[in-house]
């Protein structure tokens, strides 16, 4: 019998959520997707330290320069980008400055200028997704993108209302976190018996059925896992982005992987939900889970993002 992996990846397009090049050659994901706190992960790989050291040389003039830090960051992300673009056969998904989350048209410049330091690179825009936070400002960024031709990928998405604005926006594809959701519960006492019964989980699954009912064509990517159980009950979504620690439990799993989720599915109906801009704030002001951690996800993005510039600050005495 194939490995449980193997059974995912017939099912699933199985995603890479990683900026390391050695997991993402063994386990041969469809896409990778990185973020601000992978760039620093993967900025301390012994296999990035001479791009890191081009970067600043050519970028880099004064370090109290903040603006040339932040350019350099930039660089450094899709420096990142090209190599892992060059390994997978889909997209690399490269994220917008979460300090930025609440300006529309802030996002869209350096969502521009991500996909034009791409292009110069030799990587068309075919092969990325530009990373944007799912708060109003950054949907309606989308909105604006997708228009021009630069296929998103709308992160840190933690409710339904936010999945409905974003596929109303047109975005290319969402990334519904599952084991944050699952962290709130827990946090509070509310530790699930199964992973069937993991909030994550449900809200993913719901997700995916809202967008097959109404007719949608905007990817869902499951994100955030937490364990192979949150994978494994929603094999059939449409993507999935795994660890490589958790790639590799997949890969050494064995048993039989039921499909959970199927567009062919008898889906309970679910109403159509409104998507302007009051009606997307008061949801979001009526979901606790969702506003935190939007707002924690947002905090800890913009966290490591300064903690990556420091590091290009101080990078072998510039």
């Amino acid at each position: 019998m194939s490995s449980i992996l193997a059974q995912l990846k017939a099912m699933t397009d199985v995603v890479a959520d990683t900026g390391d090049i050695e997991a993402i050659k063994r386990f041969s994901p469809q896409d990778a997707t990185t973020n601000p706190s992978l760039i620093l992960k993967a900025a301390q790989l012994p296999q990035y330290q001479a791009l890191i050291d081009r970067i600043v040389a050519e970028n880099i003039t004064n370090p109290n320069n903040d603006e040339q830090i932040k350019a350099a960051s930039t660089r450094l992300a899709v420096a990142i980008g090209r190599e892992i673009s060059q390994l997978v056969p889909g997209k690399v998904s490269t994220e917008v400055d979460a300090r930025l989350s609440f300006d529309t048209a802030a996002t869209v410049e350096q969502a521009k200028t991500i996909v034009k330091l791409y292009e110069e690179a030799g990587v068309g825009r075919d092969k990325l997704l530009v990373k944007i936070a799912s708060t109003w400002e950054g949907i309606q960024a989308a909105a604006e993108l997708e228009k021009a031709g630069i296929e998103c990928n709308l992160t840190l998405l933690f409710s339904l209302a936010q999945a409905a604005a974003c596929a109303e926006a047109g975005a290319t594809l969402i990334s519904p976190f599952v084991g944050r959701i699952l962290d709130w519960h827990v946090a509070r006492g509310d530790s699930p018996e199964s992973p069937a019964q993991d909030p994550g989980v449900q809200s993913v699954a719901g997700i995916y059925a809202y967008y097959k009912q109404h007719g949608y064509s905007t990817i869902v990517m499951g994100a955030s896992f937490r364990n192979t159980g949150e994978i494994a009950e929603l094999a059939g979504c449409d993507r999935l982005t795994i660890s490589p620690a958790l790639l590799e439990e997949l890969d050494n799993a064995q048993g039989q992987l039921p499909q959970r989720l199927s567009p062919d599915a008898d889906f309970a109906p679910q109403q159509k939900l409104d998507s302007s801009e009051s009606s997307f704030r008061w949801a979001m002001n009526e979901d606790a889970m969702a506003t935190e951690k939007l707002a924690e996800g947002i905090r800890a993005f913009a966290a490591d993002q300064r903690k990556l510039e420091d590091l290009l600050r101080g990078w072998q005495g510039v």
